[in-house]
């Protein structure tokens, strides 16, 4: 009874001390004025600073007096952008107040917004993003605006990360993760039986894509599938002599290039994938009927083996005078 009524007597402290920390959680997530003012209020307030343009005289300095003891902050200097002896970085102009705008009256108290970055910031990907692009506007991203990341509203932090040593996303061991933690079914393809060795970091996503746009589709970082796929799969290039049309249309009509569990990450195995076009080859012919009256699957030249690729095996093309039907 002693104990029951202990508990009952420190139960209003205990649910106190929660209420606070779930408080305390809330502000580590969340800054200080989006408890005050809604976003359109944020992005007044922000417009109203750079107007008024009051950037501390002491730069980096103020901020650090409240930042730096925070790890995340202070691993800005171990990277590119945090880099002290760069005539290209932040840190050579306005330093922190680069990126995240003039201070004005924020170090009185914190409550006054600055521009954050990242998937809690209260502004818009495309405010974030025309802080970087401000600088990293060049060739390789002229075709950001109007591309598939740019229209999906990602934001530049989504995929990159300043305050760092290493950006994950520009190491070719750490690319893939940071790409297929958006992309899951191209995650999945990537595993399957048959598959680029993208696993292993022997190819990475951006060989293939330009995350940043292009004029191509799906980003690629040629004017087509085709040209992309010959960049290493040059023997596959025309032209021939005797051309398979679906070959020269688009690579992917048979194949999916982030994997499959068919061979070659066919999309469908032979005979099924050649039959979606050739519906009625060979039927009704003894020759290539049921060479064991049907009694074993393999029993067919149709679907022994590698099926209808046993006779046509030049299936990319030919350069035979006698090729026609891709067999020599």
């Amino acid at each position: 009874m002693k104990i029951i009524k202990t508990i009952k007597n420190l139960l209003p402290a205990l649910m106190a001390s929660a209420v606070l920390s779930l408080g305390f959680a809330h502000t580590a997530v969340a800054s200080k004025w989006d408890a005050k003012m809604t976003p359109d209020e944020v992005e007044a307030t922000l417009d109203q600073k750079f107007a008024e343009g009051k950037y501390s005289p002491k730069g980096a300095d103020s901020c650090l007096m409240c930042h730096r003891k925070s790890e995340k902050v202070m691993d800005l200097f171990k990277g590119v952008h945090g880099s002290v002896d760069s005539s290209k970085s932040p840190m050579a102009g306005l330093q922190c107040e680069a990126c995240h705008g003039p201070m004005g009256k924020h170090n009185r108290g914190g409550n006054e917004p600055m521009i954050a970055f990242g998937p809690n910031s209260t502004l818009a990907p495309e405010l974030q993003n025309s802080v970087c692009m401000s600088c990293h506007k060049d060739d390789k991203r002229m075709d950001w605006n109007g591309g598939h990341h740019d229209n999906a509203d990602v934001a530049c932090a989504s995929c990159h990360s300043v305050h760092t040593a290493k950006d994950p996303v520009l190491s070719k061991n750490t690319e893939m993760e940071v790409c297929t933690s958006c992309h899951t079914q191209q995650k999945a393809d990537m595993n399957k039986r048959s598959s680029h060795p993208m696993k292993w970091a022997q190819m990475v996503c951006s060989d293939c894509h330009n995350p940043h746009g292009t004029m191509s589709d799906a980003d690629l970082v040629k004017p087509t599938v085709n040209d992309t796929c010959y960049s290493c799969h040059a023997e596959k290039r025309g032209p021939k002599l005797w051309e398979h049309a679906p070959v020269t249309e688009d690579c992917v009509a048979c194949h999916n290039p982030h994997g499959s569990v068919n061979e070659g990450m066919l999309k469908t195995r032979a005979p099924q994938l050649c039959q979606q076009c050739h519906s009625s080859a060979h039927s009704g012919q003894a020759l290539f009927g049921n060479t064991e009256q049907g009694s074993t699957v393999g029993g067919n030249a149709m679907t022994g083996g590698r099926s209808c690729l046993n006779c046509h095996n030049q299936i990319h093309g030919s350069n035979h005078p006698s090729g026609k039907l891709f067999q020599r």
